[in-house]
């Protein structure tokens, strides 16, 4: 099943933390310092997040984008997903809200014969791309813990992010590995999104700061669905330690009716 955000993409296609860099030499071992990211946000406990997903395909590019809040340490968030303006400008639909639990995604305002005041949950194991893609953008807790499959990492150097000093590494992402060693809550969707890619190996670049908390990642994917998809997943993280609550809704506010491609 599709998401809103990806259905509509194909359809359409056919800072504030402190904290400064140590210094400039470049670390020992950049490689498990990439890897360790995903820790390092769960000691810090919650962030703000933006979100930019831009999809291309036969010279076609639109990009949706999305803004909310992520509790790493309970593993759940919630994000307000933007899709873009038709070729005129309008709005085409509503903004979707997104939570974001372990192992599920709920959707809001998702269309295709949902009833507005209606949620629809999909199993974010069950999806070909484990909700990397699907939902209009990754979660930034999934896109932290991609991190855990950096091979290859190299320290490009320091630069800023939001006015933040933080160090740039660049490498790959391998898929199975990461769902080897992801966070319980996340592995499921990740052992799902090594099947459904058509490459296991992750292009991306990320930027820590000085505590090891990644401000801001880029994952490059190919996603295959009616015909290759190039995605390009950005997620920025901000303003650590805002409280993030997140309230699932009761099941008898989820649709259980037929949800159109």
């Amino acid at each position: 099943m599709l998401s809103a955000g990806l259905a509509l993409a194909v359809s359409a296609l056919s800072g504030c933390g402190s904290g400064s860099a140590a210094d400039d030499r470049p670390p020992a071992d950049p490689q498990a310092v990439v890897r360790g990211a995903a820790d390092a946000l769960v000691r810090t406990g919650s962030a703000r997040a933006r979100t930019a997903m831009e999809m291309a395909t036969g010279g076609t590019r639109v990009t949706i984008r999305g803004e909310g809040g992520v509790d790493f340490r309970s593993r759940t968030g919630q994000l307000l997903v933007m899709l873009p303006a038709d070729v005129k400008g309008k709005a085409e639909h509503r903004p979707i809200t997104e939570l974001l639990a372990p192992g599920a995604l709920y959707m809001k305002n998702r269309g295709a014969g949902v009833p507005d005041d209606k949620w629809v949950r999909v199993d974010t194991t069950a999806l070909a791309d484990g909700n990397l893609v699907t939902g209009g953008a990754t979660d930034p807790l999934t896109a932290a813990e991609l991190l855990r499959g950096a091979q290859g990492v190299t320290y490009v150097g320091e630069t800023e992010v939001a006015g933040t000093p933080v160090r740039h590494y660049r490498g790959t992402t391998d898929l199975a590995r990461a769902a080897r060693s992801a966070s319980p809550g996340v592995r499921g969707a990740l052992e799902a999104a090594a099947k459904g890619f058509a490459r296991d190996a992750v292009p991306f670049d990320a930027y820590l700061d000085a505590e090891g908390r990644l401000r801001k990642v880029r994952h490059r994917f190919s996603y295959v669905n009616r015909g290759v998809i190039d995605v390009s997943s950005t997620t920025l993280l901000y303003g650590f330690g805002t409280p993030v609550t997140v309230v699932l809704p009761p099941s008898e506010d989820i649709y259980a009716g037929k949800i159109a491609d």
